[in-house]
């Protein structure tokens, strides 16, 4: 396992490159998010298994979420306490891009995966959703239709137009971008809050959320009246999930009782392995899509860790 630290500043998303199967990058936060600012790390993971700082990125408020341009290595987008996103050239020390509409903190940051359309969304604590260009400066559209705080926004992998969203309010909403004004879709998926959500990568039907409850749910979009699987075994709230992208069954997630777990719902219900090895909640995860099985987290604790579950060694 290969580790890095990044000192007074914990640990919000990490994300693997798209293009460079050894360069991640980390958001993270002063004072928790409460107050202070942030630093974005650029990491290379080694063949000694060590993590090296490339370079790294000062911001006025805490960072809360990354994600990598689909269509250039050099481009990463976070979102931020300030109520901004910002675009950063990591080959460059300018200041970057800012996208200054939000009223509230934005917590999600997703470039879409499709090739048609390379747009970006953001979700925030103003209860909306916003469709960006990345070379605009005002957004494309804004999605209401959240009571509370929206905490978690994704593109679909294989619908054109097609994202999803996750609230304090307990539901997720299906959206068609080309169509702010209504939801495509509302169900309500947990009875509390609800903090994140993911796409099957290998069915284009399989949905799964996440909630304050401790519980991982997955859904069928034909189908949504009941969850298709419900992964039990986490004793806090999840704070994140993710969909393999080798195996079609397999999900990470990472929660505040200070764990990363591995399951497979087509066997079992329960972990197939529970990593403890952070000491405060657990923030970010990331499967790493160019190496088979690895997977990167970071937390509170200021602690970076890349590895690959020993359950992953024979799926």
């Amino acid at each position: 396992m290969a580790s890095f630290l990044t000192p007074n500043r914990h640990g919000y998303s990490i994300r693997f490159s798209p293009f460079n199967p050894n360069h991640l990058v980390v958001a993270t936060s002063q004072f928790f998010g409460l107050t202070g600012g942030g630093t974005l790390f650029l990491l290379e993971s080694n063949s000694d298994d060590k993590l090296q700082e490339l370079r790294l990125f000062q911001w006025s408020d805490g960072l809360f979420d990354v994600v990598w341009s689909e269509t250039d290595p050099t481009v990463v987008v976070t979102a931020s306490g300030d109520r901004c996103l910002q675009i950063w050239n990591l080959t460059e020390n300018q200041t970057p891009n800012v996208l200054d509409e939000h009223k509230k903190e934005v917590y999600s940051v997703d470039w879409s995966k499709t090739r048609q359309d390379q747009f970006v969304i953001s979700a925030s604590w103003d209860c909306t959703v916003k469709l960006w260009d990345p070379n605009r400066k005002t957004s494309l559209n804004t999605f209401n239709g959240h009571e509370q705080l929206v905490y978690n926004a994704m593109w679909s992998p294989h619908i054109p137009n097609c994202f999803a969203s996750v609230s304090g309010d307990g539901t997720m909403k299906l959206w068609n971008s080309l169509n702010p004004h209504y939801p495509s879709a509302s169900y309500k998926v947990h009875d509390a809050e609800v903090l994140s959500c993911d796409w099957c990568k290998y069915d284009q039907n399989i949905i799964a959320t996440a909630g304050s409850d401790g519980l991982i749910r997955g859904w069928d979009l034909r189908n949504l009246s009941q969850p298709i699987f419900q992964l039990v075994g986490c004793e806090s709230a999840v704070r994140r999930i993710q969909f393999s992208p080798h195996n079609l069954s397999v999900i990470a997630s990472v929660s505040y009782d200070f764990t990363t777990r591995i399951w497979d719902f087509s066997k079992q219900s329960g972990p197939v392995e529970t990593i403890k090895h952070h000491s405060e909640f657990v923030y970010g995860l990331d499967w790493n899509t160019l190496k088979r099985g690895q997977i990167g987290d970071c937390g509170w604790d200021s602690l970076v860790h890349v590895f690959t579950p020993n359950c992953m060694l024979n799926i």
